[in-house]
């Protein structure tokens, strides 16, 4: 895995000197030696992550890192500062300032390295997410990316993990006031309760006595309910090795004790902060994806789901031997309805016909508006006598009870007219069978609608 890193400081050793090492890891380079130059290149897109200094003339690093997560189009890029600052109240000042992470000179290579390949995987796995949401619409009237610049990263359901009383009644206590925090004390049973329990950050203890904590985020980053949790490590200072591995498997952040208050705070925030832009990008696309299927009135799957899946469903029946029967449903006289009584009572009736539709066909079978007041039910493994059963009997559940609409305002008669046809014979076309459907419809409108017709191959 590779990655664009942008390396920014004023003084031009230290920039040859990480141009080498990240070039020697295969990383793309980019250098700037002022905030504005690295803010416009930030801007372009030309980076997936940031290793900044934080002593620099003209803008320092935390204005620098203020400025980019303040901005939709940069804040989900890593920032992490590479400093000669060294005390806590630094770090967590760097923290605050929404900073990734928080490295100080002199940072060994091989964890800076190991740190720049975890928050580059992270970015790539997010950016597959932003590019699919913001290509369609946004949803919910905002976009995840101004969310996430005003979320201040509290109230997180945090599970923390660790066997040691006096160290897990600290860290709960100081988690506790800006999240809700529940222990986990029997690290065996911690991968099931992160699964099960939906939380925002699991916090895990290094220095387990009764198990090994690395392996405990194996199993998390294994399962999928918990795939994308953040975990936080919290290690003894002379665990080094350790945290390499965990950064390796997946573990997104890290401590070292003993634990500055603050620093805990700020780097659970950011993690919280990354959880639910994340979450929110990923129902975006789930919903996006639902509505290039669905139709937004009934409901029901639309003409490009039915398109897309009939033609799949009767090369399976064909293959497998089995039979597939295929209706089109047309509600009979809808424009005298629609001229009658309003349009909006036109959508009740389709909405109340779509309700009653679900109701009449099984759970496999699949239901579509194909437009207009026309229906399309394809149901798997069913002969054309079963079929015309499922046809008559919702034929008529709609003729025998009158569509409450307006609340009970108003009922509307209303009658359906079915056209039926099967599979029949192997390595049909899926729109040969569909034609016919539409064949018998026709004749079921000819003959007096309110009916059910079936035409066999």
């Amino acid at each position: 895995m590779s990655g664009r890193i942008l390396v920014v400081d004023d003084i031009p050793a230290n920039l040859r000197l990480l141009q080498a090492q990240l070039s020697a890891e295969y990383f793309d380079v980019l250098t700037a030696s002022n905030g504005a130059e690295a803010i416009e290149i930030c801007r372009r897109g030309e980076c997936d992550m940031v290793l900044l200094d934080v002593m620099m003339p003209d803008m320092d690093g935390f204005d620098i890192c203020r400025r980019l997560k303040s901005d939709p189009t940069t804040h989900h890029l890593p920032v992490v500062m590479v400093t000669a600052l060294d005390s806590p109240a630094d770090r967590v000042r760097g923290l605050e300032a929404r900073a990734d992470d928080f490295l100080t000179k002199p940072v060994s290579e091989v964890m800076l390295i190991a740190r720049v390949r975890s928050l580059t995987r992270l970015k790539m796995m997010t950016d597959e997410l932003r590019m699919r949401v913001l290509t369609s619409l946004e949803l919910a009237g905002q976009a995840p990316e101004r969310s996430a610049v005003t979320d201040s990263g509290t109230g997180g359901r945090i599970l923390l993990v660790d066997d040691r009383p006096a160290s897990c009644n600290r860290l709960a206590t100081l988690l506790a006031l800006e999240h809700m925090v529940e222990v986990e004390a029997h690290a065996p049973d911690a991968a099931y309760h992160a699964a099960v329990g939906d939380y925002d950050l699991l916090i895990v203890s290094l220095g387990l006595e009764n198990f090994d904590g690395l392996r405990l985020c194996s199993q998390v980053r294994a399962l999928e309910r918990t795939r994308h949790l953040p975990i936080v490590a919290i290690a003894d200072a002379d665990s080094g090795t350790r945290l390499l591995r965990g950064l390796e498997i997946g573990v997104n952040d890290y401590l070292l004790r003993p634990v500055d208050k603050n620093e805990l705070l700020a780097r659970a925030r950011t993690q919280v902060r990354r959880r639910r832009y994340t979450d929110r990008l990923r129902d975006n696309v789930q919903t996006s994806i639902e509505m290039a299927v669905t139709d937004s009135l009934t409901g029901l799957h639309n003409r490009r789901y039915l398109e897309m899946h009939l033609t799949t469903l009767s090369e399976q029946a064909a293959s497998r031997g089995k039979r597939l029967a295929l209706m089109i449903i047309d509600i009979d006289h809808f424009k005298v309805i629609n001229d009658t009584y309003g349009h909006d009572v036109g959508d009740e009736v389709l909405r109340e016909f779509a309700t009653r539709l679900r109701e009449s066909v099984r759970g496999a079978d699949l239901a579509c508006r194909y437009g207009g007041e026309e229906f399309v039910v394809v149901m798997p493994d069913t002969t054309l006598a079963a079929a015309s059963g499922i046809a008559e009997r919702l034929r008529s559940l709609v003729a025998s009870q009158p569509f409450t609409i307006n609340r009970g305002a108003r009922k509307v008669d209303v009658t359906i007219s079915i056209g039926l046809t099967a599979l029949e014979k192997k390595g049909e076309a899926a729109s040969d069978v569909l034609k016919r459907a539409d064949t018998a419809l026709y004749r079921a409108k000819r003959d007096g609608r309110n009916r059910v017709v079936a035409q066999a191959a």
